[in-house]
């Protein structure tokens, strides 16, 4: 039950700030209860993802509120980059192979397992 728990918190993260489908307010409770390599991994995906698409400054807007909410944040986000499941997924995968859904399944089993 915690796995799937798990990647649902993590694709309402993911999604909240893609999609616009959360607040700040919501996202950040969210974000304050993740594992900080998820999270990372998380911002990294929509970092690159959104890097070279010219209409997508709402994304990237949002990610940056949420990062701005509170600074343990980028404390967290920081903790989490030197996760080894992190320099795992960097060394083996490319964050633009991987939809949302593939992307979080991956990355929870990972941390998970």
């Amino acid at each position: 039950m915690a796995f799937e728990h798990q990647k649902a918190a993590a694709l309402r993260i993911l999604e909240g700030i893609e999609e616009g489908t959360m607040s700040t307010a919501d996202s950040y409770a969210l974000v304050e209860d993740a594992d900080p390599a998820l999270l990372y991994l998380i911002f990294t995906w929509i970092r690159k993802r959104y890097a070279d698409i010219p209409n997508a400054d709402a994304v990237r807007a949002r990610l940056v509120a949420v990062m701005e909410k509170d600074p343990s944040i980028p404390r967290k986000l920081k903790e989490g980059q030197a996760d080894p499941v992190v320099e795992w997924f960097e060394e083996e995968y490319s964050y633009r192979d991987y939809g949302s859904h593939d992307f979080i399944d991956l990355i929870v089993e990972k941390l998970e397992g």
